[in-house]
């Protein structure tokens, strides 16, 4: 079993230092496939993330129990459970959103992103930190859905949160904004090329970010440090 993580670090890794559709670019079917609104976006996500926290924690109970060479095959049959149990609770509850996201739903058993932290993650570490593991990975993979989706809802149609009735009720109509009749969208934003430059727009975005905090973290260090004496960086 690995060291334990703190729960910090676990949340800064999933929601941005190691975002995994920011770093590793993994999931992304559903990230360029259902990202035409923010509403399909947060749809997908929380239904990825339940299947990620779920898998996670069964198969950091069961890591023990399984021989390395089948444990692949038993990854996968779990997942592909609560995936089964996602996709019939949606069925049920979510007709409408999942008449939407349609055969999304039973491809997130294909989601590497899923299968990469049961294997790297989950089957190493105890229960607790398995759980945080995949609500962080989750909820950071569903945040940068939803902002994608919007972003190209908003450039393609000028809408936010269009048909946010669909997960919420009725009561969430008024959660959809509109830019106005007269607004003229640009069709490829809700096209597939759309979905490809807004995700790297975000990349760049997050590695640019990221450039400027190491770079205050050394102007800082570099300040705070004390001047060597020269007789002593001679002696």
């Amino acid at each position: 079993m690995s060291a334990p993580k703190p729960y910090r670090q676990l949340f800064r890794d999933g929601l941005w230092a190691n975002n995994q559709a920011l770093v590793a670019l993994l999931g992304l079917c559903p990230l360029l496939a259902v990202t035409t609104t923010a509403t399909n976006g947060l749809g997908m996500g929380l239904a990825t993330m339940a299947v990620l926290v779920l898998s996670n924690a069964t198969i950091s109970l069961i890591r023990n129990l399984v021989r390395p060479e089948v444990r692949l095959p038993v990854f996968v049959l779990v997942i592909a459970s609560f995936v089964t149990i996602v996709e019939l609770t949606m069925k049920a509850y979510f007709f409408e959103l999942y008449n939407v996201l349609g055969l999304f739903i039973p491809l997130i058993v294909t989601n590497c992103l899923i299968i990469g932290r049961a294997e790297a993650f989950a089957s190493k570490h105890r229960l607790d930190q398995a759980v945080v593991d995949g609500l962080a990975m989750g909820v950071g993979f569903m945040l940068v859905l939803t902002f994608l989706g919007g972003l190209r809802e908003l450039a393609g149609q000028g809408t936010l949160f269009y048909q946010a009735d669909l997960m919420f009720g009725e009561a969430a109509r008024a959660l959809s904004l509109s830019v106005g009749p007269d607004f003229q969208g640009a069709l490829i934003a809700i096209l597939p090329p759309g979905a490809f430059i807004f995700l790297g727009l975000l990349i760049a975005l997050k590695n640019l970010l990221d450039k400027r905090a190491k770079r205050r973290q050394l102007e800082r260090a570099a300040k705070t440090s004390a001047p060597v004496d020269p007789a002593v960086a001679a002696g």
